[in-house]
């Protein structure tokens, strides 16, 4: 075989091998997505069958009816992530302003501090905290709730906000100082303004992780508060993978709406500011 050919065979085979793996990626990315698409239109579907016998509307019916759970649920789940996301930014506003522009000694180790909630297995957390929550009288409230979803999305917040402070140009602000802007207005005027891309991107890191919280849910809200995950939860140990696949796929469209946005607005950038 010439040394022409070889390279032929070789090139083949690579291109081969990559079209294998962009498959196989597609298969584990999009399967799951065509399965849940599938179960939300099976009316009937049992083995030995590959696919659903009959196809229908009716869960879809079912769920979106002003009557039913799923709607309330999703109307809670919705208005708890607002709430969240006021209370992370309240917060991550001024922590991540002082971290990005003030010389803090212990800089890294506040950053560090504010990564402890992934740092520890959620579920020994979040029993202690109902325990507490009980102990204060607010386990099964949307406060109880709200607060657990603003600690976890302080995590995501305070890191964002930070590196878009960071990445405002301080020649800018010199400029408005200059010219007899007071502190305060150089911030709502110039600083605030052009780290709003970071920080708009930064509550909807916690709006999606707030849509889409579970196991803090369960633990500090459970029964009185019903959110579209617990929804989905219930109907799934219950054998109802027609509803729970419809609420899966209802949770799924603001998370790629949000993402399309925020990629809009993180720029290289700004994400080179994370940790700095």
């Amino acid at each position: 075989m010439t040394a022409h050919a070889m390279t032929r065979a070789g090139s083949g085979l690579r291109m081969l091998f990559a079209a294998f793996a962009l498959a196989a990626f597609a298969f584990f990315l999009i399967g799951p997505l065509v399965n849940l698409a599938l179960w939300s239109v099976a009316e009937r579907w049992y083995t030995p069958y590959k696919l659903p016998v009959v196809y229908g509307t009716r869960y879809w019916e079912q769920v979106f009816r002003p009557t039913g759970d799923a709607m309330a649920s999703l109307a809670t789940s919705v208005w708890i992530a607002v709430l969240t996301v006021i209370v992370a930014l309240v917060l991550s506003i001024p922590a991540g302003y002082a971290l990005a522009r003030l010389k803090l000694p212990a800089r890294a180790l506040f950053m560090v501090v504010f990564l402890l909630p992934q740092a520890f297995p959620s579920v020994a957390i979040y029993i202690n905290v109902a325990r507490i929550f009980y102990q204060l009288g607010i386990n099964g409230t949307v406060f109880a709730v709200v607060l657990v979803h603003a600690a976890h999305g302080l995590v995501y917040s305070v890191w964002i906000a930070a590196a878009a402070f960071a990445a405002v140009d301080r020649d800018l602000e010199l400029a408005a100082r200059n010219i007899g802007a007071p502190p305060l207005k150089t911030f709502f005027s110039v600083t605030l303004p052009l780290a709003a891309p970071g920080i708009i991107a930064s509550g909807i890191f916690v709006f999606l992780e707030s849509l889409d919280e579970f196991t803090g849910t369960f633990f500090v809200g459970v029964p009185q508060v019903t959110t579209l995950p617990l929804l989905l939860y219930n109907a799934a140990m219950g054998g109802n993978y027609q509803v729970a696949s419809i609420t899966a796929l209802i949770l799924l469209v603001p998370s790629v709406l949000f993402m399309l946005f925020i990629e809009r607005f993180l720029r290289a950038d700004v994400l080179a500011k994370v940790g700095a």
